[in-house]
């Protein structure tokens, strides 16, 4: 796990010695913020203290900001060689995939931390349920877990960045539309299976104030799987 920390120490330091980490943060903090306080369904236009606005806005936002984040992570290790250095070293594929994991995850998570004065902002302005609020935030970081091994799944499949930011992308709209307007269209165990692999459902019950099993265990088994795939495809590279 040492060196898992190492690495993500490593490539989160990558992120703010360029200019990716602060372009990415800005447009997710301008875009949420917007469409939040000012645009159409706005917090003023529920006239309720909650931050349900917040939340929907932030699930779009986050849609696109994660495969930015994740797409450079191995497809650019790959296009530059660096890649093979990294696996002659004492380091194992899965140490190597965790790392990366947790560098995104923790870049996700500081981006959820500048959204902390919208919390505080509506619980001034009426009696806000705290609860749900709390449980909102954790299905935003378990959705973001599942999107980030997505990404990193991507990025190892190919060298060129923009192609894993679309393949992110692609397998991403898959879990957020195609899975669920199928499953709307079907009846019976067919339909309930469909909108049961449906990310926007799973996340919708915990922003509600809900923390089921089934949705904890749904993200995980995602990230779990989607880590796992990488360290496959990782591992061929030897």
């Amino acid at each position: 796990m040492k060196a898992s920390w190492i690495i993500a120490k490593k490539e989160l330091s990558g992120f703010f010695d360029s200019l990716v980490a602060y372009i990415l943060l800005v447009a997710f903090l301008g875009f949420s913020g917007f469409f939040t306080w000012l645009w159409g369904s706005d917090i003023f236009y529920h006239k309720q203290a909650s931050l349900d606005t917040f939340f929907n806005v932030a699930l779009w936002s986050l849609f696109f900001f994660i495969p930015a984040i994740t797409m450079r992570q191995f497809a650019e290790e790959r296009k530059t060689g660096t890649i093979e250095l990294l696996l002659t070293k004492r380091l194992t594929d899965r140490q190597l995939v965790i790392g990366k994991f947790l560098a995104c995850l923790l870049l996700v998570v500081i981006a959820l931390a500048f959204t902390l004065p919208y919390y505080v902002a509506v619980a001034r302005l009426g009696n806000i349920d705290h609860g749900s609020t709390i449980t909102g935030y954790l299905g935003l970081i378990l959705m973001s877990c599942a999107y980030i091994s997505i990404g990193l799944l991507a990025s190892s499949l190919t060298s060129n960045q923009i192609v894993a930011f679309l393949m992110a992308l692609l397998i991403g709209v898959v879990f957020q539309f195609i899975i669920g307007s199928l499953g709307a269209g079907e009846q019976g165990w067919m339909g309930s299976l469909l909108n049961d692999l449906s990310i926007p459902r799973h996340f919708e019950s915990m922003s509600r104030g809900v923390i089921d099993t089934k949705d904890v265990l749904y993200f995980l088994s995602l990230t779990f799987l989607g880590l796992m795939l990488t360290e496959l495809i990782v591992s061929k590279r030897k």
